[in-house]
Order: structure tokens, then C-alpha cells, then sequence
């Protein structure tokens, strides 16, 4: 059996103590990402996302539901920042609000989502085989359905609104975080501690909760991060099309809907509320894939 380092000769190395080891890797993972020019910019872009949807009322110049009839379709002015639309409601304080039902979309659906697929991933990794093929079944029976066709049909039957939005989205988005969490648990379904903790007579869902869970959560934050963006288009493309939220509410794909009705009058509109949804993506994109670069050794070495 080797000598342990940390005993009085045991082989001359001097161990690092735990606590010390852990805070020089959080350190140099902290170092690595200022390295990143683009993630810090995608980290910055995230925070305004953050600031704007959640005090949009203290940025608000208007009340989104405020109509200035003589002044529609105008463009933008001192008092209107972004013009306004076709019932004279100005469009800067609706892309405002607008962020405040893609924040709740985005934060309700990709952790409710990121939650049960965590669940039932780590179910069917560490699970009996025949569980394991049920569950894969579902998965892939789940995403199978284009989102837009399974959305259809769930407002056939139950017509649109924003709960019915959040519905399709943690049912869609739930397979590729289990598929992930069942990935990374069968890796570390037969390694050493595991088996070790087995033999000392401890239970499954210890071992699921106090091992496993630890060691997988952190590929399925970095893959949130990465899906903000993919939900609030979602959230947009589908009440664009007159399925997800629905008018005077405001919200980006209503305000591109009315927007490219009066496209030919006035751009404003449309401008206003696609730039909001290009940069959410390009800042969730960025920050997600300098998380996936410091915290994946593999993709470290290769640096």
C-alpha cells in the first residue's frame, strides 16, 4: 500500500490541505474567465438583461399602456426614446416590460426544467437497466415533437397564454438536461467511491444527493446558461404568433408582431424589439461558453 504524503514519512511530498487546494482552483477558474474578453462582455451584457427586467419600472419613461394618439408611429424623439407604435404607446417602455416576461419565462422554465431533468437523468443513469430504456423512450418520444407543432396543439386545446408558454418550455427543454445527467452518472456510476459507498451500506438516494448530484450539476449550469437565450426566443417566436402572451401585454415577440404590421409606416418597433433579443443571446452565448471553457478541464489541457 503507498504511504500517504500527510504522514511523518510518508513519502516526503507535503499534502496541500483541502480548503487551501480549493480556494487556489477557485482562484485560478476566477483568473481564467477575466481572461476571456468575451465572456466578461457576455457577463456584462447578462447583467443589463438582469438590471433592465427587473427595474423596469424605475427605467421606464412611460407607462407601457399609455396611448398618445397624435404622436403614433413617430419616430424617436426626446420624449420618446425608441418611437412609438401604432396606438402611440411608447415602444422603449415596452421593450422595458417587455424583458420583465423573458426574465420569468427564462428563470421559471430553465430551472424548473434544469430540476426535474437533473431528477430523472440521474434516475435513469444510476437506475436499473429497464428503467433506464423506459425513460430514454420518453425523452426521445418528447423531442421528437417540433416545439412550435406540440405548442399548437396545446393552445388548440387549451388557448394561448404565458403559463401555457412556460408549459412547453420546461416539457421541451427537460430530455437534453437528463439526457446530460444520465450521461455524466452512468460515468460515475462504477468508480471507486461509489462502489466504495455501496459496500458501506449506503442508500441510493444518499448517494445520488451527496456524490453524484455534486459531480454532474455543473455541466447541466453551463448548458442553463447556454439555453436562456434558446427560451426567450421560444417565448418570442411563439407569441409573435399570436400563441404565447397575448396584447396589450407587453413582451418582445408581441411588440415584433405589431411592429411588422406597420413595418412600412415605421421601423422603430421591429428595431426596438429585436435588438433586446439579439443581444440576450449573444450575452447568455458568451458567458455560457467561457463558463464551458473554465470549468471543463479537457477543453483547459487543449488550450
Amino acid at each position: 500500500m503507498s504511504a500517504n504524503p500527510s504522514e511523518p514519512g510518508g513519502g516526503g511530498a507535503v499534502a496541500v490541505p483541502l480548503t487551501e487546494r480549493a480556494y487556489s482552483e477557485r482562484r485560478e477558474k476566477l483568473a481564467l474567465f477575466l481572461q476571456n474578453r468575451l465572456g466578461l462582455f457576455g457577463l456584462l451584457l447578462v447583467v443589463l438583461f438582469f438590471l433592465s427586467a427587473i427595474f423596469a419600472p424605475m427605467f421606464a419613461t412611460h407607462d407601457p399602456f399609455q396611448m398618445d394618439i397624435p404622436n403614433r408611429m413617430s419616430g424617436p424623439t426626446a420624449e420618446h426614446w425608441a418611437g412609438t407604435d401604432q396606438l402611440g404607446r411608447d415602444t422603449y417602455s415596452r421593450v422595458l416590460y417587455g424583458g420583465r416576461v423573458a426574465l420569468k419565462v427564462a428563470a421559471i422554465g430553465v430551472s424548473v426544467s434544469l430540476a426535474i431533468g437533473l431528477v430523472l437523468g440521474m434516475i435513469a443513469g444510476y437506475g436499473p437497466r429497464w428503467l433506464d430504456n423506459l425513460l430514454l423512450l420518453v425523452f426521445d418520444t418528447i423531442r421528437s415533437f417540433p416545439t412550435i407543432v406540440l405548442a399548437l396543439a396545446a393552445v388548440a386545446l387549451l388557448g394561448p397564454s404565458l403559463n401555457l408558454v412556460l408549459a412547453v418550455v420546461i416539457v421541451t427543454t427537460i430530455p437534453g438536461y437528463a439526457r446530460l445527467a444520465r450521461t455524466s452518472t452512468l460515468a460515475l456510476k462504477h468508480t471507486d467511491f461509489i462502489l466504495a459507498e455501496r459496500s458501506l451500506g449506503a442508500s441510493t438516494p444518499r448517494i445520488l444527493l451527496r456524490h453524484v448530484m455534486p459531480n454532474v450539476i455543473g455541466p447541466l449550469l453551463i448548458l442553463a446558461a447556454m439555453d436562456v437565450p434558446v427560451v426567450v426566443t421560444i417565448e418570442a417566436g411563439l407569441s409573435f404568433l399570436g400563441l404565447g402572451v397575448l396584447p396589450p401585454t407587453a413582451s418582445w415577440g408581441t411588440i415584433l408582431n405589431e411592429g411588422y404590421l406597420i413595418i412600412r409606416d415605421t421601423p422603430w418597433p421591429v428595431i426596438a424589439g429585436g435588438i433586446p433579443l439579439v443581444l440576450t443571446t449573444l450575452g447568455f452565448t458568451f458567458l455560457g461558453e467561457a463558463l464551458r471553457d473554465v470549468f471543463d478541464p479537457k477543453l483547459r489541457k487543449g488550450h
